[in-house]
């Protein structure tokens, strides 16, 4: 079996014909051989799971196969360019290699064809500084005293820069989710449910928008098996951007996708509000002057009342005597004036007058004009006081409405935003470097871009490389899952070569971007593998470009 002089392990590291990076010998590796294992089965090292996969068969964790005695990653690494002729996601195959079949396809022969079409994929017309190595499908290489599967030399703007791209498997990794609603989506540190299970927890809600934190190493590994099994599904769904149903004790049911609204309760969201009630009634304060002479903007939050509030007093509006319930915090402003919910304003009524208690008889006057509305203006009536200061609802003036109407418009619309955050720990690191520490001191000094499948990620101030990055920026189905289990997800690091030499990086397996292209990963050991090709998203800067890596 190729690359069986390293270990008695099937290898993911060592290409035919390449220098093998020296390893120190392990005399336990040994030991770990399953003596009963068929001839026809490779043992897969890539995670601790270590499974022996038979001929056309995957492991457990669906991202190594068995290909004719050889161990394959079946996924295609995905190259970013800055153009991408002919459309994007094409699959094709490392030049003089062929191709695992893409799904849908019969065999790589069509990649192939398809490739022709895109263009003249030779290392030497392909610009250095418009092609970026993902760790989408780039493999592992666990245990991370390996370097990286691929260390890619390239030249940007007269520049030598290395990137070393990697899949990392993130045991301590969460979830992030933004809910644009003003909905009651449950009581926070209310457990949040997936298949039953406790899979996270509702968070401190934000402005306009619920949060939820999901996954996390407790859920991961802290309870029982299935609970850890349904939560790696759940985060890899999510993280893959599909849709994923959840409930929340004591609160709503929810369908999340990153990048579509939210479905609460079976009703799909459509706006996200323009502030609270108290925000809503200073923005438009004005445009109502003279056309109402009372506004009440419903909120679960803060609940604002148009006369009293600093806006009327501005404008000198006459006080219209109303009397509110919940608690005054100051003039205009209340909270607590109902229970949270899925009514107005997100609060649990459907009659607004509800939270009115009366009007004082010395100020309030027959004939006077209540608008009452929603912090998006989906909910909206309109009242007029009688002889005994009952309000009577009537029809809402045009004038009015176009004001409501204005407050809808200024609502963005509801989405759901999902943000994958991991703390690049455990030995990756080493794949980068002899000395981690190293590149934790390069990254926070800004000598190192981090990036995930070459989207920007955020990195958290303080100790160690905790990342974070919206998944819409990724390209699709970027995360994998092993059943240890875990996520699989890829970071990419790229910076100047000198300062790659300074940390201490395993410049002996620095590959020239020709070299990458043309022969795939130093550690495939000569096995079939694929590219796909795709264009850097449109919100995102280019990998390689200029801040803060180039000055």
């Amino acid at each position: 079996m190729k690359g069986s002089s390293m270990t008695e392990h099937t290898k993911t590291d060592g290409l035919p014909g390449m220098d093998e990076p020296p390893l120190p010998q392990v005399l336990e590796r040994a030991r770990l051989r399953n003596e009963r294992m068929a001839g026809d089965k490779v043992e897969c090292n890539a995670c601790p799971v270590l499974c022996q996969i038979g001929p056309g068969r995957t492991g457990a964790c669906d991202r190594y196969a068995n290909h004719g005695g050889v161990l394959v990653r079946v996924d295609p690494v995905v190259l970013l360019r800055k153009t991408l002729a002919g459309g994007d996601g094409r699959l094709v195959p490392f030049e003089g290699r062929a191709a695992l079949p893409a799904p849908g396809e019969a065999d790589g022969a069509a990649a192939h064809e398809d490739a022709q079409a895109v263009a003249d994929w030779s290392g030497d017309l392909l610009l250095a500084d418009e092609v970026f190595v993902t760790g989408v499908g780039s493999s592992t290489t666990y245990p991370d005293y390996k370097p990286a599967p691929f260390i890619v030399g390239s030249k940007v703007d007269g520049v030598d820069m290395v990137t070393v791209v990697t899949e990392g498997i993130f045991s301590y990794c969460s979830f992030k989710v933004k809910i644009d609603t003003d909905r009651y989506l449950g009581p926070e540190q209310a457990n949040v449910r997936s298949k039953g299970e406790v899979v996270g927890h509702v968070t401190t809600a934000e402005y306009g928008s619920q949060m939820l934190s999901l996954g996390g190493v407790h859920h991961l590994t802290g309870g029982s098996k299935k609970e850890g099994r349904i939560t790696v599904e759940m985060m890899e769904a999510l993280g893959n951007k599909r849709a994923v149903e959840l409930t929340i004790d004591g609160g709503a049911q929810l369908v999340i996708q990153a990048g579509r609204p939210p479905i609460v309760n079976g009703v799909e969201e459509q706006r996200m509000r323009v502030g609270c009630g108290s925000a809503t009634v200073g923005i438009f304060a004005k445009q109502l002057f003279g056309r109402v002479d009372e506004v009440v903007v419903v909120d679960d939050h803060i609940t604002g009342v148009l006369t009293p509030h600093q806006a009327g007093r501005c404008l000198d509006m006459r006080p219209s005597g109303i009397m509110m319930r919940g608690r005054k915090s100051t003039p205009g402003r209340y909270f607590q004036v109902a229970n949270p919910g899925t009514g107005w304003g997100g609060t649990d009524i459907a009659d607004p007058l509800s939270i009115i208690e009366g009007w004082e008889p010395e100020v309030a006057w027959p004939g006077l004009r209540l608008l009452m509305t929603s912090t998006t203006g989906e909910h909206a009536a309109w009242y007029v006081l009688d002889e005994t200061l009952t309000p009577r609802e009537q029809e809402m003036p045009a004038d009015v409405r176009a004001v409501v109407d204005r407050i809808g418009e200024n609502c963005e619309p509801s989405l759901t935003t999902v943000l994958f955050l991991g703390g690049a720990g455990g030995s990756l690191r080493a794949g980068v470097t002899e000395n981690p520490v190293l590149l934790t001191r390069s990254i926070k000094q800004a000598l190192v871009n981090v990036t995930c499948g070459g989207a920007p990620a955020y990195v958290w101030p303080g100790g160690g490389i905790t990342v974070m990055v919206d998944v819409m920026r990724m390209p699709d189905n970027s995360f994998g899952t092993v059943p240890t289990p875990a996520i699989v997800a890829p970071i990419e690091f790229s910076m100047r070569r000198e300062d790659y030499r300074a940390l201490g990086g395993h410049m002996e397996q620095v590959r020239t971007l020709e070299e990458v292209l043309r022969r795939g990963a130093w550690h495939n050991d000569g096995a079939p593998t694929a590219r796909r090709w795709t264009g850097i998203a449109a919100a995102n800067p280019w990998p390689l470009g200029r801040p803060p890596l180039l000055g």
